[in-house]
């Protein structure tokens, strides 16, 4: 057995891979795409080199997976059997609260879990099945997306909606890009030199998919993410809070309900405002060049942005930073800029020198006064892999 670490990540068609050494250090990156097609093919990053691995065709995630690791074997980026293998699996309702070792009452719960995610919890069983017919003596070990929210308390993740919906459905807020929201914590902690316990913050993660989170003194206390990850903000192509009236009205204009989530989980969100895109990047050169719809499109984003950061202040005694981080947050002034001047109210002021840089030149940092922002890149199959590593530690104890 080697002292690699290995991270698995299964989408609907696609599938991520990373592969880490013992001391965290990132060995290769690889992502497979267009899974299920006769184009289908995987793109593996190592040491700044990329190169593309065509699979079979109409390849599943097994299949793929077994090309991908024979690739690696023959490239000996793998050497012997991983000490660990981590799953990414979005959600674990209330069963789970941190890193835990699959078994086959576990592999049980994911499935049941799959009520709550049916486009997520499924595949990701796909990727932990494929992984144990390779590696049948590796410890998988599931890292939820949910877990780190279950410190919420109850104001926070009841709906007011009949006690049955929750006592026998489950029906609640859970939250999401738990790893990420972690991730953040521990990094912010390092920068301020203090213990996690006793860092307050608010993170704001922000890809194709978005989320906040208020964590007081190391724990998540409020996310805008809901029962799926379709609550809250705007996303890349998901609507985010609409009024749930919405439902009944496009219903009676003769819209089926498959139709109405394809909506507003596919077709809606940057890519419905504006017509053109979902990429952040391309909206603000649509922006810049006079399209209108492009330019709403950002700032409906940034102020709904705005308002949840606003909201989870609610849940906070102190604040010890504002976190932007995912591809939008990492890489885009203009959203920051733009999200933190509706917040001058509550203390927030970017300064536009160190905001342009990334706060690179800054330890991040890119607030001119009041209170702290800051850009952090995020690693979610890192910390995928740490906690990977702890659950297998735990387990041996």
């Amino acid at each position: 057995m080697s002292d690699t670490l290995l991270v698995v990540n299964c989408g609907s068609s696609s599938l991520k891979l990373a592969v880490f050494s013992r001391d965290m250090q990132r060995q290769a990156q690889i992502l497979a795409e267009r899974l299920g097609t006769s184009d289908s093919s995987a793109s593996i990053e190592r040491k700044g080199q990329r190169q593309t691995l065509q699979l079979p065709d109409n390849s599943d995630h097994q299949q793929a997976l077994t090309a991908v690791i024979e690739h690696l074997e023959q490239e000996a980026i793998l050497e012997g059997a991983p000490l660990v293998i981590g799953h990414r699996v979005v959600h674990g309702g209330e069963t789970f609260r941190e890193a835990t070792r699959i078994d086959q009452h576990v592999a049980d719960a994911i499935h049941r879990c799959g009520e709550l995610a049916p486009l997520h919890n499924p595949v990701n069983l796909n990727g932990i099945r494929a992984m144990q017919s390779l590696y049948p003596d590796t410890p998988q070990i599931a890292v939820f997306d949910t877990a780190f929210h279950q410190t919420l308390p109850d104001h926070a993740y009841l709906y007011a909606l009949p006690r049955r919906c929750y006592q026998d459905w489950g029906v609640r807020r859970y939250g999401f890009h738990g790893t990420s929201h972690a991730y953040i914590l521990r990094e912010l902690a390092k920068k301020l030199d203090k213990p996690r316990s006793n860092v307050s913050l608010i993170s704001a993660h922000l890809g194709n998919g978005c989320s906040v989170a208020a964590i007081e003194n190391g724990q998540s206390r409020d996310t805008s993410m809901g029962l799926t990850p379709l609550e809250g903000l705007v996303m890349g192509t998901r609507s985010g809070d609409v009024d749930p009236g919405l439902f009944d009205f496009l219903q009676r204009k003769g819209l089926s309900q498959d139709s109405i989530s394809r909506m507003l989980n596919q077709e809606s969100g940057l890519l419905g405002l504006s017509g053109k895109t979902n990429d952040m990047r391309s909206l603000v050169q649509a922006a810049d060049s006079g399209n209108r719809a492009a330019q709403e499109a950002i700032d409906v984003f940034c102020f709904r942005l705005a308002r949840y950061i606003g909201a989870m202040m609610a849940s906070l005694s102190h604040l010890d930073g504002l976190v932007f981080t995912g591809g939008i947050g990492e890489n885009s002034p203009r959203v920051r800029a733009k999200t933190v001047r509706h917040l001058r109210l509550l203390g927030f002021e970017v300064d536009d020198a160190k905001n342009e840089n990334h706060g690179q030149d800054n330890n991040g940092s890119i607030n001119a006064a009041g209170h702290g922002i800051y850009v952090i890149p995020t690693d979610e199959e890192g910390m995928i892999a740490r906690e990977a590593l702890e659950a297998i530690d735990r387990s041996s104890d």
